[in-house]
């Protein structure tokens, strides 16, 4: 044999048999079904980043009282109307659209499957996005 032929071998050994295959492929589809939601989050003029699983909160009530205690700032009473009153920052959340939206517009299970990450804005900024009832 020439070294050609032998190189040819040599590629893709050793052969993965296909149950190999299969069991890697369940592992993988039953991680991501037990796994949990993963975002990030932000807060204007904090230097840095946290990553939270949303499937551990039960709501928004939770998952507030977690960002207020995460960030060290407090968060007033959520209204349909008028968003989040008596605080500087207000929580928002982008979309898989890439639209961002006030945290609490929308029931809490839609809120789960499509946020992409949290940030928690300063209430002047966060004035433009309206609630989704309104």
């Amino acid at each position: 044999m020439d070294y050609v032929t032998c190189r040819a071998q040599i590629v893709g050994w050793p052969p993965v048999q296909s149950y190999r295959k299969n069991n890697f492929q369940q592992a993988k589809k039953s991680e991501s079904e037990c796994g949990g939601i993963y975002v990030k989050v932000s807060m204007d003029g904090a230097p840095y980043l946290r990553k939270i699983d949303l499937k551990v909160y039960k709501g928004y009530p939770e998952l507030l009282q977690v960002l207020e205690n995460m960030f060290k700032f407090t968060i007033g009473e959520y209204s349909e109307r008028e968003g989040y009153k008596g605080s500087d920052y207000e929580p928002t959340y982008e979309d898989k659209d890439g639209d961002w939206m006030l945290v609490g517009d929308v029931p809490w299970e839609m809120f789960i499957t499509s946020c992409k990450r949290l940030r928690i804005m300063k209430g002047s900024e966060a004035r433009g996005l309206s609630c989704s009832g309104v």
